[in-house]
């Protein structure tokens, strides 16, 4: 089961030098937000059987996140890490320690991980709440889904949880690079 390209997960893996991306199901949903919103490229497919989460790694060249232990021997070319059940903080923890993220954190959609694009205040009229226009510090916009997003309490929330997982800070974006 531990061979170089299947492993239990923390064991025999080393850092990456360069991003990596991601695919797994919705049973890992969860800790593929978490990863997004820390910068990395994961891809859910909903409702897919393990066989054809191998196909599609295959295809677009992505590591598995799976909660399964099989590992057919015909996807043996296929990377894949088996992630345990419970509490997604020690998973993350691992796999940010093991992986390079494709981007800083909060630049990616949470729900579909497309790219997200910064925007003005003037692009996000009768998109989101006045208020909104008026005080965030940032906008950016999913060009995906059609989502925004922007620095609020609830990113305070979700900043806190991840450096408690991570057990460190995350990098904050510089104050000069945001939309007015």
């Amino acid at each position: 089961m531990n061979s170089n390209r299947q492993r239990a997960f923390g064991q025999g893996a080393e850092a990456s030098s360069s991003w990596t991306r991601f695919l797994t199901d919705t049973s890992l949903e969860h800790l593929a937000r978490k990863l997004r919103l820390l910068g990395y490229d994961v891809v859910t497919i909903r409702g897919a059987r393990l066989e054809e989460l191998l196909e599609a790694a295959r295809r677009e060249r992505r590591i598995v996140l799976t909660q399964s232990a099989r590992h057919p021997a015909r996807y043996a070319d296929v990377a894949v890490i088996t992630v345990p059940r419970g509490d997604p903080g020690p998973a993350l923890r691992l796999l940010v320690a093991m992986h390079a993220p494709a981007g800083e954190p909060f630049s990616r959609c949470m729900v579909c991980n497309e790219p997200l694009q910064r925007r003005t205040a003037f692009e996000a009229r009768g998109e989101v709440p006045g208020r909104v226009l008026r005080t965030a510090r940032g906008l950016t916009y999913c060009p995906q889904c059609g989502r925004w997003y922007w620095e609020g309490s609830h990113v305070d929330r979700l900043r806190a949880w991840l450096e408690g997982a991570l057990g460190r800070p995350l990098p904050r974006r510089d104050p000069s690079e945001e939309n007015g």
